[in-house]
């Protein structure tokens, strides 16, 4: 009698994939401020720089998502709240931080004297002849 021969099907590898590429144009400033955070951190390559400041920032997305703050703190416990606006944009809608202004009388009728200006007047010259009454 013929033995069976059972057959295996024979995957094909998996395709190796191809890492990114990835490029950017930095301003002079920008690129200097890049390299020393590289030699402060003793980040030999930028491939690791990215990669940590991606995992940074995924945090901090993941953290706004929430509805988390992201504060930093000092020793001596005075904290000072991150304001990132494009981490603002991932936020859920909560009462964002508010600023109070208090306006002086003379500030509050220099600022009604501009609302009350005609349009056909330059904006600078209005500003000037505000200014001066």
């Amino acid at each position: 009698m013929p033995s069976k021969v059972h057959s295996k099907k024979v995957r094909p590898a998996p395709a190796k994939r191809r890492k990114a590429k990835f490029q950017a144009d930095l301003a002079p400033a920008e690129d200097r401020s890049m390299r020393a955070l590289k030699e402060e951190l003793q980040l030999a390559s930028n491939t690791d720089f990215l990669s940590d400041a991606l995992a940074l920032f995924r945090w901090a997305v993941v953290e706004r998502k929430l509805g988390r703050r992201i504060i930093s703190e000092s020793a001596s416990g005075e904290r000072q709240v991150l304001m990132f606006p494009r981490l603002e944009r991932v936020a859920p809608d909560v009462a964002l931080p508010r600023v109070e202004i208090r306006w002086t009388e003379r500030e509050l009728e220099s600022l009604r004297k501009l609302a009350s200006v005609p349009e056909a007047d330059p904006p600078t010259e209005t500003l000037i002849r505000a200014m001066r009454d």
